[in-house]
């Protein structure tokens, strides 16, 4: 197991379990003692737990991983997830994408569309500083950025600011990366900021398409972005329980799975 892979798994750990033991967790990773420790050392340096003697526990961080540490979870689902929503991108939209891994894999699956590099191009509204920096240098993709306050977990502008310039725009497809998704309570994040600018995207969207893989459906964070049929569509990977799925249908959104 890759060291990236490692630290996302033990943070995993501490927000299903609230705490860990060293010795515990170096059988079940089949790592030695000396490794998780210098693991949880590093974790705690950028305050994402709290050391223990013989361990660690949770603090509120643990529960909304950084941007850094999601990359590695989901990966392949995730690609197949962002190719197959991309796919739904024409040439003039305006498109919307609000922060995540997986609606910044759209952003790249939108880069590699060769279609897409000559007139009328493409305009994409963002509050993501990291998806402008990806689109940035594509000469037929119009980049619009909200603007507001930066939020370091997610890279996501927020406030009043994002506020205003969204409230002016209009979104042909909005893709709506989410942290968790129940087919009876509605999307979710876990920062009530993000969700409040998320849910704003979602209003000014004439339609919205969740990319979310299996693992976040069924389930509800702290924040709720929108009502379930406040989405049309929900593209998510093969291994998504399949119940899960049918409760999305049952409520009227079209599901996809890749």
């Amino acid at each position: 197991m890759a060291r990236h892979e490692r630290l996302t798994t033990l943070l995993d750990m501490l927000g299903q379990r609230e705490k860990i033991d060293v010795e515990d967790v170096a059988v079940e990773l089949d790592v030695s003692a000396a490794t998780i420790r210098r693991d949880l050392d590093h974790l705690a340096e950028q305050q994402l737990l709290t050391r223990t003697r013989g361990g660690a526990v949770a603090n509120d961080l643990a529960y909304d991983l950084p941007l850094r540490y999601k990359t590695a979870r989901h990966v392949p689902e995730k690609q197949r997830i962002s190719a197959a929503a991309a796919g739904e991108v024409g040439k003039g939209m305006v498109v919307g994408l609000n922060g995540g891994t997986t609606t910044a894999g759209v952003a790249r699956a939108l880069a590699m569309r060769s279609d897409l590099n000559s007139a009328p191009g493409l305009t994409v509204v963002t509050n993501a500083l990291n998806i402008a920096h990806e689109l940035a240098v594509r000469p037929n993709v119009k980049i619009v950025v909200t603007g507001g306050v930066a939020r370091p977990q997610s890279f996501e502008l927020s406030g009043p600011l994002a506020t205003r310039v969204l409230s002016e725009l209009s979104i042909d497809l909005l893709f709506l990366g989410v942290d968790a998704f129940d087919a009876d309570a509605g999307a979710f994040a876990h920062h009530e900021g993000e969700a409040s600018i998320n849910r704003l995207m979602v209003e000014r969207a004439e339609r919205v398409v969740a990319v979310a893989d299996g693992s976040k459906l069924g389930r509800r964070a702290f924040a709720r972005i929108c009502e379930t049929t406040q989405v049309h569509a929900l593209v998510t990977d093969t291994d998504a329980d399949p119940e899960a799925v049918r409760a999305f249908e049952a409520a009227g959104v079209e599901v996809r799975t890749v």
